[in-house]
């Protein structure tokens, strides 16, 4: 978990954001969700540097990708973020968005049966499209679904992020010892909580993802077989006009080996980012090495 700071420099950082947060809310909704997008797209993109390591990590995994499109994935991925953002905000209107969103895929009747079993489900996502979607969708819908949420380094931000995450339903579990034992209590209880696992992890294995090894953790895996818990992944995919969503879910992923297990949920989400590669978040350090395993060097 990244150590929370208070400092001036995050004080401020923040009044910018919610400057703009601020502004962006006073529009109306279908205004307002573009308008974040380009905000982060053609000003926060490049004043943070997104750009170049969208190109470097575009560069790694698709180096024959022609360069009028690297060009348009530097500008779709931040615009992507910035409208997931203030969606994030929007608390009613955004749910209601969720609630007409669609649920497809093959995985949509084993989730229904688990709620009406009550067993418990692990829900598994990446930062594609909208990832909040999924949750805010289920719980309209009756799912008794919690929330598991990386605490943002900057905590003044993360104060109000928090918040804004507990309007679109509760319970919400901070990574950290003692929210992990809610999440489990939760789960033991019949609940279905939703984890993002396509963070870096530095206690992970290396998985491939996209064809690249990614460090990638097992706790899902692990967790689902614990507790004979059902393993579903599932995803906010964003429509063509940029403010439609349509929540896509996965077959279940059969009990196993955990490594296996988790190979098949990297494998599921790069199905999506193959096909909508400027709704993953490639700002993402995803393929860095973790200093306590070294790169092998050449004999």
């Amino acid at each position: 978990m990244a150590k929370q700071k208070r400092g001036w420099p995050e004080y401020l950082t923040n009044l910018a954001i919610r400057a703009v947060i601020g502004f962006a809310l006073a529009l109306p909704y279908d205004r307002r969700v573009p308008f974040m997008g380009w905000v982060m797209s053609r000003i926060a993109a490049p004043l943070a540097g997104w750009r170049r390591r969208i190109r470097a990590n575009l560069t790694l995994i698709l180096p024959d990708l022609p360069e009028t499109e690297i060009r348009r994935l530097e500008r779709a991925v931040p615009d992507t973020f910035g409208r997931s953002l203030i969606e994030s905000y929007s608390g009613s209107e955004f749910i209601a968005r969720a609630v007409a969103a669609p649920l497809t895929g093959d995985g949509v009747s084993a989730l229904a049966r688990a709620r009406d079993q009550g067993r418990p489900v692990v829900l598994v996502t990446g930062h594609f499209g909208n990832h909040q979607a999924p949750r805010a969708a289920l719980i309209a819908r009756g799912y008794k679904v919690g929330g598991l949420y990386m605490p943002m380094s900057n905590a003044f931000f993360n104060d109000r992020y928090v918040a804004e995450l507990r309007r679109l339903g509760e319970p919400l579990f901070e990574r950290s010892p003692k929210g992990l034992a809610r999440m489990v209590r939760f789960l033991k209880s019949g609940g279905m909580v939703g984890m993002v696992a396509d963070h870096f992890m530095k206690h992970g294995q290396p998985i491939d993802f996209l064809g690249k090894p990614a460090w990638t953790a097992l706790s899902a895996a692990e967790m689902a077989q614990k507790y004979d818990a059902l393993v579903v992944p599932i995803y906010g995919l964003r429509q063509p006009d940029g403010l439609g969503l349509k929540i896509v879910v996965d077959a279940p992923i059969p009990h196993g080996d955990p490594t296996a297990m988790t190979r098949a949920m990297n494998a599921s989400l790069e199905r999506l980012v193959r096909a909508h590669p400027e709704q993953w978040f490639w700002i993402h350090r995803r393929w860095k090495e973790p200093p306590e395993h070294p790169a092998p060097q050449n004999a």
